[in-house]
């Protein structure tokens, strides 16, 4: 999979990723259309195809579900990142979108491009590859399912 980068600093919370005052719609395009829209007014525009890439506390606050789910209505592919607030991470898994997570620092500015595997839990930023930790075979299950809904949909 392949994306041009969006990178972001250290400590993006979801509140940064979507306004709460967005929050009192259920329109998911309402809520793409407003990523980040605090922390830059275009970038919205730019996350089709995108995978976002950050420092250390990648979607920290408040456990709003609606951060994973206006990143994966935007179009985002996935999300790098030295380390992620847990709950975020796990919306993000449970909404299908890929983490990455390379503890140990990365090279990336905006706009590189990106290639990242999944199944090798690698990334590949201008020639220059990092490990990502693995997540467990269930959360890639539900990742490539393209959520947890979907995959329990397929189940029953």
């Amino acid at each position: 999979m392949k994306g041009t980068a969006i990178r972001l600093g250290d400590d993006v919370d979801t509140d940064q990723i979507i306004a709460g005052r967005y929050l009192r719609t259920k329109d998911k395009s309402v809520w793409a259309e407003h990523a980040f829209e605090d922390l830059d007014p275009g970038l919205a525009s730019r996350l089709k195809g995108s995978v976002i890439v950050a420092g250390k506390n990648m979607g920290c606050g408040s456990s709003r579900e609606q951060a994973a789910i206006a990143l994966k209505e935007a179009g985002v592919v996935a999300v790098v990142a030295e380390s992620f607030a847990r709950i975020f991470f796990r919306n993000a898994v449970n909404r299908g979108i890929p983490m990455f997570e390379i503890p140990n620092g990365f090279i990336c500015g905006d706009g590189d491009d990106i290639s990242i595997s999944f199944e090798e839990s690698s990334v590949e930023i201008n020639g220059r590859g990092y490990r990502a930790l693995k997540i467990s075979d269930k959360m890639k299950e539900i990742i490539d399912a393209g959520g947890i809904i979907e995959l329990r949909r397929k189940e029953i």
